[in-house]
């Protein structure tokens, strides 16, 4: 039984489960808002944690008057937040949202943020993913743009169906495919996350999204090439950096996982 619960304390997802937890416990304890009560109070915790965003701000703790300007612009910021509230203006709000889900992504991945990989987890991966770190890989891939923000999962199962590349994404000047293109190359159009990236998906399937320094896109890599890999040595932090990216990817998709399988999903049809 021990051993169990030590199996399940080491468990990213019970990690993430906790995390929420206590979210939830410190938000109802201090931010919680009943919008139907017209009393604000700016308590001791309250003026601390403005005080220490003053300083982090500006390098140096606020003077009397400065913190007092802190302090009303909380105050003149709570009653908006309230009669916002009251109007039901957060109902339906696509930067509310997302703002949501940008905190429940955090969560997930937060356990994964400070973890040290052994050298053992780095040599496997290093192994696994040889063709990321050999000097001369050649990469052939297509890509469809989604814009800076935009959403993939319909755009992917569409593509995934058979779906026209060339009829689906936002516009933008870069190539929608590259044959036979070395790393620096798709670096020099892309951005190196980007290059990073690809270097890692599946040959022939439509998959992502990946970040490039333009915005989001999926992408099919066609063909992959390269060479042998150097020693762990050479590329140790590269490699390192890697891991931990993949990762916290690896933690979020769990996460999403976890919690997708509570919820039953009705989609209209719209034909």
């Amino acid at each position: 039984m021990e051993s169990r619960w030590r199996s399940l304390a080491r468990e990213p997802l019970v990690h993430f489960l906790v995390a929420g937890l206590l979210l939830f416990l410190v938000l109802g304890r201090s931010d919680a808002v009943d919008s139907g009560s017209r009393t604000i109070i700016v308590d001791e915790d309250r003026i601390a944690r403005l005080s220490a965003n003053w300083e982090r701000i500006w390098q140096r703790p606020p003077t009397a008057e400065e913190l007092d300007r802190a302090i009303e612009a909380h105050v003149r910021e709570e009653i908006y937040y309230r009669e916002a509230l009251r109007l039901s203006l957060d109902q339906d709000d696509i930067v509310i949202r997302r703002r949501l889900r940008s905190k429940m992504e955090f969560l997930a991945r937060a356990t994964a943020e400070s973890e040290s990989p052994d050298e053992a987890v780095l040599r496997q991966w290093l192994e696994d993913h040889a063709a990321l770190y050999a000097p001369d890989a050649i990469t052939s891939f297509d890509q469809v743009y989604l814009g800076e923000d935009g959403e993939a999962d319909d755009v992917l199962r569409r593509l995934r169906q058979g779906g026209d590349p060339a009829a689906l994404g936002a516009p933008i000047s870069l190539p929608p495919s590259m044959a036979d293109a070395s790393r620096s190359e798709i670096e020099r159009r892309f951005g190196a996350a980007f290059a990073r990236a690809i270097d890692l998906e599946r040959i022939g399937e439509w998959q992502g999204p990946v970040r490039s320094g333009f915005g989001r896109h999926l992408i099919r890599v066609t063909a992959h090439e390269t060479g042998d890999p150097p020693a762990l040595a050479d590329v140790r932090q590269r490699v390192e950096n890697d891991w931990r990216a993949a990762t916290l990817a690896e933690r979020e998709e769990q996460a999403y996982a976890l919690l997708r399988t509570r919820y039953s999903v009705e989609v209209a049809d719209v034909d």
